[in-house]
């Protein structure tokens, strides 16, 4: 019997080169509005910041397919986890620059890279899947994704609330275009791109869209790159203040690969080729985010991970091409330097981007919950529900209730707004999870007695 014939590409799939650049300019519209607002918040070159990660994400996915024979497909992109560490170190007001304190800001982020390349070679080489799985298992990886894109609402209903019917109307738009289009041929694998610009021609009917800002643009813009300031009085203060974060990262980033793997594999299945097993490569997944970050910390980008967002896209589109990510972050870097091409992209209502965001957002959430489905965890298990519900509430709650950092006065020199809220969640769910660990609940001890005499 034949296999059904599924529109899709898979990770080592190369698309026609026209369709590789739409595919691809679709990841860059997916990442350039979080990637963007994180530079703006903490003070850091915009222009530096896309074209950095542009580079992250080609050497990464170049790396995965060097080393593993395939590629990883995964965006790394700025993170929201470091912003309120790094605004600790930089103090910038919004879309401000401050050369000097990212300086100093760059050298955790360098350490950041450092911490995720150690615990990936200790995932690869110490234990593997098997090793990650039981001091972060699923409940962890799957509680912190879910928190991640339900924290994220109200960043999204905030840019949806520039105008609820520009929003109301992408939304409705990208979804019914992404379920009707769906095995339509090329068409059904860009529906929030063509999401993006039905929702933009409605809003330029209503005069929200200033074209103006492309004329008056340059062509050719410099981005500022920056060296990081190793020997600072204050570098100390910026690893041990950013670098502790990268404790939230690593479930993060597990989650995405774990998210990631499980789709491209139903896909495969569906296609009648073999499974990739990408959840295989957590160790190099974290090796290759840990390289991510030491480039962007060594030429001005901020700290930064494999995005959510790009994998809902890729989940909605069925487009999982790590040649189409190569080419995003070519135009990334182009972003970076086409003063015009970047202004096109920011002619973008903010409206028209929440939209989106309600959408793909609310994905990263769900894409949390399939995670746990799909590794079987056993929410009648009381230890499982303590961990996850420590995990959804205090991230969550911190992110929405106290604008992401929780308001506990510990470490307060190097959280002085609070300790970071989605960033304490993983570590608390991380810590109950090694109680369990150490501390056998009694049924479980029987358990493994029993095991143990019938061996």
């Amino acid at each position: 019997m034949s296999a059904k014939k599924i529109e899709g590409y898979l990770p080592n799939d190369a698309p026609a080169l026209g369709r590789m650049i739409v595919l691809g300019f679709q990841h860059v519209l997916t990442m350039f509005p979080a990637t963007v607002l994180v530079a703006l918040l903490v003070g850091f070159d915009v222009g530096t910041v896309l074209t950095v990660s542009g580079v992250a994400t080609i050497t990464a996915l170049i790396l995965s397919k060097l080393i593993a024979g395939k590629f990883i497909p995964l965006y790394y992109g700025s993170s929201f986890s470091y912003i309120a560490a790094t605004l600790a170190i930089t103090n910038a007001e919004f879309g401000s620059y401050v050369p000097d304190k990212v300086a100093i800001a760059q050298v955790g982020i360098v350490a950041t890279g450092v911490i995720n390349i150690l615990v990936g070679l200790l995932i690869r080489y110490g234990g593997g899947r098997k090793a990650l799985d039981r001091f972060l298992p699923p409940v962890i990886t799957g509680s912190v994704a879910a928190t991640i894109g339900i924290a994220l609402a109200f960043a999204a209903l905030d840019m949806a609330n520039a105008n609820w019917g520009v929003a109301i109307f992408t939304l409705v738009i990208a979804i019914l275009f992404s379920v009707y289009l769906q095995g339509k041929g090329f068409f059904g694998l860009i529906p929030v791109l063509l999401g993006a610009i039905a929702g933009y021609a409605f809003a330029a009917l209503f005069g929200l869209v200033d074209a103006s800002i492309i004329g008056t643009a340059s062509w050719l813009v410099i981005p500022k790159f920056t060296l990081p300031a190793f020997t600072s009085p204050q570098a100390w203060e910026a690893i041990a203040g950013i670098a502790i974060i990268a404790i939230a990262t690593i479930p993060e980033s597990t989650a995405h690969l774990y998210q990631i793997s499980l789709y491209v594999d139903n896909l495969a299945e569906n296609m009648g080729k073999e499974k990739y097993g990408l959840r295989d490569l957590i160790g190099l997944n974290l090796v290759l985010d840990g390289i991510g970050d030491m480039i962007n910390g060594m030429f001005g980008g901020v700290a930064g991970t494999n995005y959510g967002e790009n994998n809902s896209l890729m989940v909605i589109t069925r487009n999982y091409s790590g040649p189409t990510l190569i080419a995003a972050g070519i135009l990334a870097i182009l972003l970076g330097f086409v003063g015009k091409l970047a202004a096109l992209v920011n002619t973008v209502p903010l409206a028209v981007t929440g939209g989106l965001a309600i959408y793909l957002f609310g994905i990263i959430g769900m894409q949390g919950v399939a995670l746990m489905q799909a590794e079987k965890v056993n929410l009648y298990d009381p230890r499982q529900l303590a961990i996850g519900a420590t995990i959804l509430v205090v991230g969550i709650g911190g992110n929405i209730g106290y604008g992401g950092n929780l308001p506990i006065p510990v470490l307060t020199g190097i959280f002085p707004n609070g300790l970071p809220a989605i960033a304490t969640a993983a570590v608390l769910g991380i810590v109950l999870n090694l109680i369990f660990l150490i501390f056998k609940a009694p049924e479980e001890a029987v358990l493994e007695m029993t095991e143990l005499v019938e061996e």
